[in-house]
């Protein structure tokens, strides 16, 4: 009696192992058609919000200027082809003890005082209608509806917060220590759009500006790329600067002190020119003597000075752009089609999901329950 129990389930664990592991294709295509027309429908849902969803987001433009050391002679650490290398990251076997290097320059473009600089950028649209500054043109920039939605909280709190509060004064500076809450929001806004990116082996840095206008974001781009070069231009010469600033000061100091070493010996020999006094004649060339150390003293300050002047040339680092900012012609990231078609695929594929598989598990769900 158990052997033929055992004959009797064999047979039904043999059929549920053939079920598992047998894909039925042609049941699935009947059950696909049979649901066809609620699958055009769904293709139909997912056009429109498509088209609702392409037509909302703002075209974006970008821009992307790269950026290389000039790889001269080579000046052993001396040259501007080296200084320029090692402040772009050519060769990690540079000695160079500058704390500036490739590495921060995504981080020098993204503070909050470069980016401020950037404020005041004259800009102009394509079709000539916008010509303003960056951050003027920052408030006339496109959103999403939906992002009007989000924004529309905040922006009810500002209005009942300007009706009981004195009015900005607008015309201030900025200040990189105490930004207001606008400003904040438009330096984060720029510092996504605005980015910087080394690569170390080949020392090569691309900035990329991304905005809504093509001849807006070309020029925020060349603005960048100049303040930049200047940044790293006032870092490197700083040092340089400040020698030969004091050598200047200490040119004049040490020439003053050699013309009035000169103008007592030439005073005191035309007095005593005709006294024959072993006194005077220690004291004219003791005058003589002062004259002569002053002068040399005064002619190695003036040579130092020279080399100091020649030096903050020497020290401007040389940058080589490789790929200019120009004006793109062609719109950036996702386009309208690639959006049309993922909303219809998304629409057809989740309501066959839930017509085929959803729809069974739910019920057994609720008869469960």
């Amino acid at each position: 009696m158990a052997e033929n129990k055992n004959n009797y389930q064999q047979p039904d664990v043999q059929e549920t192992e053939n079920d598992e592991i047998t894909i039925d294709w042609m049941d699935i295509l009947r059950r696909i058609y049979a649901i066809r027309k609620t699958l055009y429908k769904a293709a139909g849902v997912g056009l429109i919000l498509g088209i609702i969803i392409a037509l909302s987001i703002p075209k974006q433009y970008t821009v992307t200027v790269t950026l290389s050391p000039e790889m001269g002679g080579d000046k052993a650490g001396g040259g501007l082809a080296s200084l320029a290398s090692s402040f772009l990251g050519g060769g990690a076997s540079s000695n160079s003890p500058d704390a500036l290097n490739a590495t921060l320059a995504p981080d020098i473009v993204a503070s909050t005082p470069f980016i401020l600089e950037l404020f005041n950028t004259k800009v102009q649209t394509l079709d000539g209608k916008l010509d303003t500054t960056l951050v003027a043109y920052l408030d006339e920039q496109k959103q999403p509806w939906w992002g009007y939605i989000k924004a529309a909280p905040g922006m009810a709190i500002g209005t009942i917060k300007s009706l009981f509060s004195e009015e900005a004064d607008t015309t201030s500076a900025l200040n990189p220590f105490q930004l207001t809450e606008e400003e904040s929001e438009k330096v984060e806004g720029l510092r996504k759009v605005i980015t910087a990116d080394v690569d170390k082996k080949t020392a090569m840095t691309t900035l990329t500006v991304t905005m809504q206008d093509p001849k807006v974001t070309a020029i925020v781009a060349d603005s960048v790329v100049a303040k930049l070069q200047q940044y790293i231009i006032d870092y490197r010469i700083k040092k340089a600067k400040e020698d030969c600033a004091y050598l200047e000061q200490l040119y004049k100091e040490r020439q003053q002190e050699y013309y009035d070493a000169q103008s007592k010996y030439a005073h005191y020999f035309d007095s005593n020119r005709n006294i024959a006094l072993q006194s005077v004649r220690a004291e004219q060339e003791r005058l003589q003597n002062d004259m002569n150390l002053a002068y040399q003293v005064y002619s190695q300050v003036a040579q130092q000075l020279q080399v100091a002047r020649a030096k903050i040339q020497e020290e401007k680092p040389v940058f080589a752009v490789v790929e200019p900012a120009t004006v793109p012609l062609q719109p950036s990231g996702t386009s309208r089609k690639v959006i049309l078609i993922g909303f219809v695929f998304l629409a057809v594929c989740g309501t066959g999901a839930w017509k085929l598989l959803g729809l069974t598990y739910w019920k057994k769900l609720k008869s469960n329950i």
